[in-house]
């Protein structure tokens, strides 16, 4: 299978791409840098791997790749922290809108042209940040509140142009919706606006390897983000990666969504305690306190994952403390090169 995937420079892509390549599948990765900057990885030479330099808005660029393929992954966005939330609540939702536009625009001709066989649009756990039942199910999202948060919201709208390219021109869509990866090779965006926790810079996008930075750098008491009875489910980069290859590869995930998770539940302050842990080897008491939190900082993001399960034989393997043991190690490397 040849793919084209979009932000093939993001965070969960660069798990995602090498997944697909020691697959056996080709990969055309499409991305402007603007999140991180220019970044090299470990798969550029690989011999089933062409890159290309631009912009998932640019419609002509993108029609002319997807009509050498037989799926697209439609993963490119404006994404960062949850300070992004609030610094830029309009551009994520424009921004975002025109990336997904363009990429329909692409897939449905070339599904026209009789080549493209499906997208698959890489949604987010943030559909589901207004959902009341625990573990939230697949389908939910119809059910639920609205997503109060302009990101949360767009993610919804991507999950309806799928439908909409079905209805109108029968494009075939699967939807995945990765909750908290964990991993490493994220770098600090460009647009992110400087956040401090207590005597620390937050350099990172997500809640692991900003914990870990600060406990590294010996911050005592651990700043965390409200009272750390926030419930999440880490689950692993390379997991997730596997997660939606399977979904790819399956007929059965023909316009169909997934939960791509962890089964596992862990409260922030647990998280906490787990790097703390793993850091201070020597015993050291645990000790925090309480920043206020964000406004959009969800309580409860609980995924029901029997349907992957169910459907793909995927399941989240990877425990979070085996996680760790490769985040906290990359972490010190980031520090002693001076580039957190």
């Amino acid at each position: 299978m040849r793919v084209l995937v979009t932000g093939a420079a993001g965070f969960i892509n660069g798990y995602l791409v090498p997944e697909l390549l020691d697959a056996g599948h080709e990969v055309v990765g499409v991305d402007d840098f603007s999140k991180y900057g220019r970044l090299a990885k470990s798969y550029d030479g690989h011999p089933g791997y062409r890159f290309v330099e631009g912009d998932a808005k640019d419609v002509a660029l993108m029609t002319e790749l997807a009509a050498d393929v037989d799926q697209v992954v439609a993963a490119a966005a404006m994404i960062g922290g949850i300070s992004y939330f609030h610094e830029f609540a309009y551009d994520l939702i424009a921004e975002n809108e025109r990336i997904l536009a363009s990429t329909f625009d692409a897939a449905i001709a070339a599904h026209e042209a009789k080549r493209l066989q499906r997208i698959v649009v890489m949604s987010s756990s943030m559909v589901y940040e207004s959902a009341t039942v625990f573990p939230t199910p697949e389908g939910a999202q119809l059910t639920s509140p609205p997503p109060v948060s302009t990101y949360g919201f767009q993610k919804l709208a991507a999950e309806y142009f799928a439908r909409g390219a079905w209805e109108q021109y029968q494009l075939p869509y699967t939807i995945v919706r990765p909750f908290n990866c964990v991993g490493i090779g994220e770098r600090r965006a460009l647009r992110d606006a400087d956040v401090m926790s207590g005597n620390i810079k937050l350099a990172l996008s997500h809640v692991v390897p900003d914990l870990a930075l600060k406990v590294i750098k010996g911050q005592e008491p651990l700043h965390i983000l409200g009272d750390g009875s926030q419930v999440r489910h880490y689950t692993y980069g390379g997991d997730l990666a596997h997660g939606i290859r399977l979904a790819m590869e399956s007929p059965k995930a023909v316009n169909d969504d997934f939960n791509l998770s962890t089964a596992r539940s862990t409260t922030v302050l647990e998280l906490a305690e787990c790097i703390w842990s793993k850091i201070h080897t020597d015993g050291r008491p645990f000790r925090y306190v309480s920043d206020p939190p964000f406004e959009h900082d969800v309580q409860m993001r609980v995924p029901d994952t029997r349907k992957a399960k169910a459907v793909l034989g995927f399941e989240a393997t990877t425990s979070l403390e085996s996680m760790l043991d490769e985040v906290v190690p990359w972490i010190r490397d980031e520090v002693a090169a001076g580039r957190l």
